[in-house]
């Protein structure tokens, strides 16, 4: 792809107020990477072209597209159903702030001499809100990229972003810039770019497991993000274990079971040998114990959906896949995110 006329410079007129920007947190260990490489190809369906744009160094995106390390630069990995297309960017913060000064002040052999003196990787360092300003300033210079013909370059973008402790002040760091820097491109710059990230046309999706710690940390997250008017879109419950038992045998698990019942019925379906010679009587405690933990486990459950419907906000849930996550595991996932109304 290549290079935008006018880095950071965000026009704002005739928005189309439709969620262009899906920001995608939660606390890790959730899959919010996964969750945001399927909504990618979710989006990018029917001919639609998305850029998934990864921000903390890690490489996840390109494991999971099975591809070598993504360079700073947009690079298609994916052909999704109908045609569309998933690209995707890891943003570096020291090739943004040299793209920067070179759009804004002209530095380009100067910049690319700083870099080599180690300044750039010392400003980014010591000063990681400075960090945060340049990757989210680059993120929504690709939202609203237009091409020669004044149509978006890309449909939507989706942005893997920190974890759900750090992303309000992630994506506030403009909003303070914008206080400090009162005139001059610096403040405009940071004043385009939180307009575009509090504007209708983002929405902050939030990743989590149905535990409790997972669950409290996204309900803190949600309201901190309404605490400081960043858009909330949707809570999406990743590795979601299959039911195991309907309601009936729940509730005559909790009301206690017989031994002698489940013994009975077990030799009768030829398991454990038969009743007189004990080998079904033995299979009762450890099947009752697991019944009783899962038990135990759905109903904790069910009060950790509670709170997630209590944040008022969406929810959609994507099941556990055994086989581990693969490209097959991806489209799986997108496709029950579109069918879920996810997208």
């Amino acid at each position: 792809m290549g290079r935008p006329a006018a880095w950071g410079v965000v026009a704002l007129v005739n928005l189309e107020y439709v969620s262009r920007l899906e920001v995608v947190s939660g606390k890790g260990g959730t899959g919010k990477t996964t969750v945001a490489a399927a909504l990618a190809l979710a989006l990018a369906s029917e001919g639609r072209r998305t850029l998934l744009v990864e921000v903390e160094g890690r490489q996840g995106i390109a494991q999971l597209f099975e591809t070598e390390a993504l360079p700073y630069e947009e690079r298609k990995v994916v052909v999704a159903p109908g045609g569309g297309e998933v690209y995707a960017l890891a943003v570096d913060a020291e090739m943004a702030l040299l793209e920067y000064l070179q759009l804004f002040y002209k530095l380009g052999s100067a910049g690319r001499a700083l870099k080599k003196l180690g300044a750039i990787d010392f400003a980014t360092t010591v000063a990681p809100g400075l960090r945060d300003v340049l990757i989210t300033g680059k993120v929504c210079e690709a939202v609203r990229r237009r091409d020669r013909r004044g149509r978006f370059v890309y449909d939507h973008v989706v942005m893997d972003a920190p974890p759900t402790g750090r992303v309000t002040r992630f994506l506030n760091a403009n909003d303070e810039v914008a206080g400090l820097a009162r005139v001059g491109p610096i403040h405009h710059q940071a004043q385009a770019v939180m307009r575009v990230l509090k504007s209708p046309e983002t929405a902050v999706h939030m990743v989590t497991l149905l535990e409790e710690m997972p669950v409290q940390e996204t309900a803190d997250g949600t309201a901190e993000l309404r605490a400081a008017g960043l858009p909330l879109g949707r809570i999406i419950v990743n590795m979601v274990r299959p039911a195991l038992l309907d309601e009936s045998s729940l509730a005559l698990v909790r009301s206690g079971v017989e031994h002698s019942a489940v013994a009975k019925s077990l030799a009768a379906a030829g398991l454990g040998g038969t009743r007189r010679g004990g080998g079904a009587e033995r299979l009762v405690t450890p099947l009752l114990g697991q019944a009783a933990e899962y038990a135990e486990r759905y109903a904790l459950e069910c009060d950790q959906r509670a709170v997630l419907d209590g944040i008022g906000q969406p929810v959609h849930e994507l099941p556990w896949l055994a086989e581990g996550i693969d490209l097959p595991g991806l489209f799986r996932l997108a496709e029950l995110l579109r069918e879920q109304g996810a997208v």
